[in-house]
């Protein structure tokens, strides 16, 4: 689900708090340079004046004595009222055409979030979760984020990623994304108790929901795994795993590091055999999968649980198996609608 990018009128309103600021700052710089030549005062003292003048507060203790003093002031007191006021306004309606565009178009998505299905959640839109967002708009799954951090929420509207502005420890914050009707939830908050309370209110609004919990602590993985995560995700433990790998087995990190950055062009996907497969009920070695398509495939999990490791060609495939294969984009997407799909058994099927 994306939303389209904030109006073009929002970033004319910055531009114009910018150029309020800075006519600001050039009334404040030329009533001081001014009033110290005309006047002969003191660097302090002109700028003490100008900022009475800019700011109608009047003339007290200092004011200007000279004729060309006064008319300066005079002329300078009618351009710098418009200056001020011009910057105020600016500034007040940018504010409120933001907090305005926030606010409807949280109530314009909110109907959308409310019709989701076997959609993603993503809570939190820091380092780990940013990197989660950017992978996930490479495909064609929905998702959608629950972010508290308005600088960060603005930064993902412009992308048009579907965000929620709302705190993701809520219950109702979880509902209102969706959470009783999604595929999977990731939490990514900075605080690993936060992470917990996350999981423990996602699996009890929804007990088949898959959810993958981001542990910046050793310590936090096997609460998380108790409060119901199906998996957990240590960053700074697997940096270290892969620079140990980089260190010790350079040519196996290299081809870890080829296949993150997708030089390779390829890529892991994990597909389910269903009922209608044509592949069911036949050897590894007797379909297309590695002969024509190229793809290897890893390992096989059972419907049971049993997991095959390295299957050989002689591995039959059974309804409910879950292959995870790597390959390159086109001939995994072919092997899945093959998975899933009611075909003729033809020679762009079997052998």
């Amino acid at each position: 689900m994306s939303l389209p990018s904030r109006p073009r009128f929002l970033l004319t309103s910055r531009a114009r708090i910018r150029l309020g600021l800075a006519a600001v700052g050039v009334a404040l710089a030329t009533g001081t340079i001014v009033f110290h030549l005309l006047e002969g005062w003191s660097i302090a003292d002109s700028l003490y004046v100008t900022a009475q003048t800019l700011t109608t507060v009047g003339y007290g203790d200092v004011a200007p004595h000279t004729v060309y003093g006064r008319i300066f002031a005079t002329v300078f007191m009618l351009a710098g009222v418009g200056i001020v006021l011009y910057a105020l306004t600016s500034t007040v309606q940018s504010i409120v055409q933001s907090e305005m565009l926030l606010t409807l178009g949280q109530l314009r998505h909110s109907l959308k979030m409310s019709k989701l299905r076997d959609h993603f959640i993503i809570c939190g839109a820091g380092r780990v979760g940013s990197h989660l967002i950017r992978g996930l708009k490479s495909t064609d799954d929905p998702f959608i984020v629950i972010e508290s951090d308005r600088k960060k929420v603005e930064e993902l509207m412009d992308q048009g990623v579907a965000v929620l502005v709302r705190d993701a420890t809520l219950e109702e914050s979880l509902r209102e994304a969706g959470v009783e009707h999604a595929r999977g939830l990731a939490t990514c908050l900075p605080d690993d108790a936060d992470n917990v309370y996350v999981v423990l209110i996602a699996r009890d609004l929804n007990p088949n929901l898959h959810i993958v919990a981001r542990a910046a602590e050793e310590q936090a993985e096997s609460k998380l795994v108790r409060a119901g995560a199906n998996r957990v995700v240590a960053p700074t433990i697997i940096g270290g795993h892969r620079m140990v790998m980089a260190l010790t087995k350079p040519a196996v990190g290299d081809f870890l590091d080829s296949l993150t950055a997708n030089d390779l062009e390829l890529g892991f996907e994990q597909l389910e055999i269903r009922p209608r497969s044509v592949l069911i009920g036949r050897k590894l070695r007797e379909t297309v999968i590695r002969s024509e398509l190229n793809i290897v495939v890893v390992s096989i999990r059972r419907s049971e649980g049993e997991v095959i490791f390295n299957p050989s060609g002689e591995t039959q495939i059974q309804n409910g198996d879950m292959l995870v294969a790597i390959g390159n984009a086109e001939s995994l997407h072919r092997l899945n609608a093959l998975a899933g799909s009611r075909v003729e058994a033809d020679s762009s099927v079997s052998k």
